[in-house]
């Protein structure tokens, strides 16, 4: 199983804008469970503690393998949430941990 695990920063004028863009996303990553082929898990959260240097939210997807994570970074469905977050992170970094 492979976890992937990515950390986000968001370009928001207010907290509330940076709530609801959160928000979306995480609502839009977690219906990909069941949409895409070896995606067993996904969680979705916002930083809870405010500390100099911290993203602003973070995923982690649970997959059944390597090949089902090619499967994810590639289908059709996560493009789409992909481009959303694009248009507001400022930042990204991502590790997959064979488990």
């Amino acid at each position: 199983m492979i976890r992937h695990i990515v950390m986000f920063g968001v370009d928001a004028e207010t907290a509330e804008d940076r709530n609801a863009k959160i928000t979306d996303a995480a609502v839009r990553l977690e219906q990909l469970v069941g949409v895409v082929p070896g995606l067993r898990s996904m969680t979705v959260g916002a930083n809870a503690v405010e500390l100099d240097g911290n993203y602003d939210f973070a995923l982690v997807a649970d997959l059944d393998d390597a090949a089902a994570l090619e499967t994810y970074a590639t289908h059709p469905a996560h493009l789409e949430v992909a481009a959303l977050i694009g248009t507001f992170k400022t930042r990204r970094a991502a590790i997959d941990i064979e488990l």
